[in-house]
């Protein structure tokens, strides 16, 4: 799925122009044998982008054997990066010989799981016709989307549409759970990469939460692949897939990295902070003084990050993104603060800012407790220096006015 981000369109960006509109799907019932379908699942790489696969459709045939697949895009697009953050991720398809696609997972170490759709003649030849469609030059860009329109998706889609049938999931693998979100679905395939993982759960918000559907699961290429084999076509009741196997690669391999140690975790990073806070705090409370430079650092980095929750909340477009209550505690109201500390004068407002900071971080903490949004319990220590600064500084502001 998110395999498109950088490695495909190295190998792959160039292919698909004549061959999508070569006869590679142009055949009848005279004389030509009819190709056959299958869905190409990939395994999970070691980048984060490759954590939950990838989906291809493969056609073959003794005269033709292509893979097609949804993942490509154009890094070198004006403005690529600001465009993908603010949720302008335009994905293409891409049309590629399956040798090239099994060497290029193969020599990654990766497997390559394939499951022959059971499609009649015409089923086969409808999907073909509407892959066709899709790679002609008006129809080969599409609106990305993480969870709902991706590279897992989109073949599905394309199967559905051929039969004239939904297709229903009857299982989603066990290690999921029995209660499962997007964003726990993710957690599972990003536990080896809790940074990762801890970057998600703050730019992504509420709209991930949401208790699933069979259906949506297939948002994760494995969690798909996983799922076909048990699928059935809703109205004939006739299984999805034929047969499966492992046509590239060793089954059960994984080149994902060694998970992160405990001790280089968000969590464990956040609990060195919360120490170094409270050790701050003691300073700050035993000689009743207020340590400007601790305070400057650590709001800039809330204010910085506050900034970018803030422009995915406002300003992107991408659907995960615009109820985010992270916004609560993580805002550029933060930025104030380096600004604001190193004057007397305005302590006054500053006193305003750590009132209302206090009450947003308990409300985030509340609304986390009542289920408005998912968090990691990385955050805790976290959200507690945040705490813990605030009531500081407010003692501080306290003492001085006693003190005159």
């Amino acid at each position: 799925m998110i395999r498109a981000l950088i490695s495909l369109i190295v190998a792959f960006v160039t292919v698909f122009s004549v061959q999508a509109q070569q006869s590679a799907c142009d055949v009848d019932s005279s004389g030509i044998d009819i190709p056959r379908l299958s869905l190409l699942t990939c395994s999970p790489g070691a980048d984060i982008y490759e954590l939950e696969g990838h989906t291809g459709l493969r056609i073959y045939s003794p005269e033709t054997d292509v893979v097609v697949h949804w993942g490509l895009f154009d890094f070198s697009a004006p403005n690529f990066v600001y465009r993908f953050v603010k949720g302008e991720t335009d994905y293409r398809i891409g049309m590629v010989p399956t040798s090239h696609f099994l060497n290029s997972y193969a020599e990654a170490g990766r497997y390559v799981t394939e499951q022959v759709l059971d499609l009649s003649d015409e089923e086969v030849l409808r999907a073909i016709n509407l892959i066709e469609e899709n790679l002609l030059p008006q129809n080969r860009v599409y609106r990305y989307n993480y969870v709902k329109d991706n590279c897992a998706t989109r073949p599905v889609h394309v199967i559905e549409r051929a039969v004239g049938d939904s297709i229903e999931f009857v299982s989603v693998p066990a290690e999921l759970g029995d209660d499962y979100s997007f964003r726990s679905i993710m957690k599972h395939y990003h536990q080896g990469y809790p940074w990762y993982q801890f970057g998600i759960d703050i730019a992504l918000g509420a709209d991930i939460d949401y208790p699933l559907a069979e259906r949506e699961v297939m948002f994760a290429p494995v969690a798909l692949s996983a799922m076909l084999d048990d699928a059935v076509f809703a109205h004939s009741g006739r299984k999805v897939v034929a047969e499966s196997h492992v046509i590239a690669g060793t089954a059960g391999s994984d080149v994902r990295e060694a998970p992160t140690p405990w001790y280089l975790t968000p969590l464990a990073a956040g609990c060195y902070l919360l120490a170094l806070c409270v050790v701050i705090a003691y300073i700050s409370v035993s000689r009743m003084v207020i340590i400007k430079w601790f305070y400057a650092l650590f709001y800039l980095v809330i204010g910085l990050v506050g900034c970018i929750v803030a422009f995915l909340v406002f300003i992107s477009v991408h659907e995960a993104t615009t109820v985010n209550w992270q916004i609560l505690w993580l805002n550029p109201l933060a930025l104030a603060v380096p600004l604001l500390v190193w004057s007397r004068r305005c302590r006054g407002v500053l006193r305003v800012y750590f009132i209302i900071n206090i009450a947003a971080v308990m409300a985030f903490v509340v609304g986390v407790f009542c289920g408005a949004q998912g968090v990691s319990s990385a955050f805790v220590p976290y959200l507690l220096s945040d705490m813990l600064l605030s009531v500081v500084y407010m003692i501080m502001l306290r003492h001085d006015r006693k003190s005159k």
